[in-house]
C-alpha cells in the first residue's frame, strides 16, 4: 500500500520559496502539488521547476479541496489575512515568521485555528537543528548547572547587500526579522517571557540598495533587550541591521551555576557547540548527529505532516508564536514608552526532537 501524503501548497514564491519547495520534495510524508504568488509568473516559475499546479491567486490555490496544508513564505506585513483565508477555506497552515505584527491578531489565528479544528504553526523552527538540540541536551543534563543569564548577540548585518527588497525588512524592524530566531529558541527551552526591558535607536538611517536606490529607515536598527522569564532566567538580547559580521555575529551563551554552554549561531543546524565548567575554558562537544548544512526551514512543515499522519501533535505551535508576537510587541512598546512592559500569554514549549530526547 502506497504510505498516505498530505498534499502541501507554497503561497508566496519569493527569496526563500526555493529552500522550502527542494527539502518538501524529499519528505515522505508531504506531496508539493502548487503554488501562488501575486505575480502568477512567479509561480508558473516553480511551477515548472518543482512540479505541481500555479494558480492564479490564492482565492483559486484555497477552493482547490486537494490543497491540505498551506506553507505561507509572503511578506511579514501580509501574514496575519493570508493566514486567516487559509484557515477560513479549512487549510492547516505552516506560516514564516512572524504569525502576525501585533498580539491581538496572533491570538485572533490561534483561536481561529483550534475553532475549526486545524493545525496552525509558524517559523522561526531552528530550535528543531542539530546545534540547538545539542545545545539544549547538554542543559536538560544540568551540564551548567542552574542557568540564570543568557547573552544573545546578533550582527545581521546590512540586508541591502544581499536581498532585492529591502526596505520592508527594515519597516518591520531587526526585532521581528531576527530577533525572533532567539526569542523562540530561549522560550523552548525556558518557557514564557513575563517582563520586557528595552531600548532601540537608528544607527544608520541612509541606506542604498544593490541597484543604487537611497532609502531611508526610520524604525530602529539595534535593539536592546532584557527579557525577564517566569522560571527565573533573565536575558540580554541585542541585535542589529548594522555590523557586517564581527565577532559576536548570532552566537548564544548560556550561564549556570556550574558552568557555560555556548551556541556559535542562533540560526544555522551546523554552528558549533561548546562546554565550560565553572572558571575553566570552553571546549567543543560534538553533535548529537550528523547535521544539516545551514538551515533546513521546511523541517517543521516534515514534523507537521508527520504529527498530521500521527495524531499527534505539531513541535511548532501557534500559541508558541503568538507568545513570541507579544514579546515582540512589548519590545517595541518599552523602546517607546520606557519601563518595564509585562507578557501574560502562555503556551505549552515543545518537546526535543525524537532523535535527542534522550538523555546520555
Amino acid at each position: 500500500m502506497t504510505p498516505r501524503k498530505i498534499r502541501v501548497a507554497i503561497v508566496g514564491c519569493g527569496n526563500i520559496a526555493d529552500r522550502y519547495a527542494e527539502r518538501i520534495l524529499t519528505y515522505p510524508t508531504c506531496e508539493l502539488v502548487g503554488f501562488s504568488d501575486l505575480d502568477p509568473a512567479r509561480a508558473r516559475n516553480f511551477a515548472a521547476k518543482f512540479g505541481g499546479r500555479a494558480y492564479e491567486s490564492l482565492a483559486a490555490l484555497l477552493a482547490d479541496p486537494a490543497i491540505e496544508l498551506v506553507v505561507n513564505l509572503t511578506i511579514h506585513f501580509a501574514h496575519y489575512e493570508v493566514v486567516k483565508q487559509c484557515l477560513l477555506a479549512g487549510k492547516h497552515v505552516h506560516t514564516e515568521k512572524p504569525l502576525a505584527l501585533r498580539y491581538v491578531d496572533a491570538k485572533e489565528l490561534v483561536d481561529l485555528a483550534a475553532a475549526h479544528g486545524l493545525r496552525l504553526g509558524s517559523a522561526p523552527i531552528t530550535y528543531m537543528g542539530e546545534a540547538q538540540q545539542t545545545a539544549w541536551q547538554l542543559l536538560r543534563q544540568g551540564k551548567a548547572g542552574r542557568v540564570r543569564l543568557v547573552y544573545a548577540d546578533i550582527n545581521h548585518g546590512r540586508i541591502e547587500a544581499w536581498h532585492p527588497n529591502p526596505e520592508p525588512f527594515y519597516e518591520v524592524g531587526i526585532q521581528w526579522d531576527v530577533g525572533v530566531y532567539p526569542l523562540t529558541l530561549l522560550t523552548t527551552m525556558f518557557g514564557p517571557v513575563r517582563r520586557v526591558t528595552a531600548t532601540g535607536k537608528v544607527v544608520h538611517p541612509h541606506r542604498a540598495t544593490k541597484e543604487g536606490r537611497k532609502f531611508t529607515i526610520t524604525t530602529p536598527d539595534f535593539v536592546l533587550a532584557m527579557l525577564e522569564f517566569e522560571e527565573g532566567l533573565t536575558a540580554r538580547l541585542s541585535a542589529n541591521f548594522y555590523v557586517q559580521g564581527g565577532k559576536q555575529r548570532g552566537g548564544l551563551e548560556f550561564s549556570g551555576d556550574a558552568g557555560s554552554v555556548y551556541l556559535g549561531d542562533f540560526q544555522g543546524f551546523n554552528t558549533t557547540v561548546e562546554f565550560a565548567p565553572l572558571g575553566g575554558a570552553f571546549t567543543a562537544v560534538p553533535l548529537l548527529r550528523p547535521a544539516f548544512e545551514g538551515v533546513e526551514f521546511a523541517r517543521a512543515v516534515d514534523d507537521m505532516t508527520q504529527a498530521m499522519l500521527a495524531g499527534r501533535p505539531q513541535r511548532a505551535s501557534g500559541s508558541q508564536a503568538a507568545h513570541v508576537v507579544e514579546i515582540l510587541e512589548a519590545i517595541g512598546t518599552s523602546m517607546r514608552q520606557g519601563g518595564g512592559v509585562a507578557v501574560a500569554s502562555d503556551f505549552t514549549p515543545p518537546p526535543p526532537m525524537d532523535w535527542a530526547e534522550r538523555l546520555k
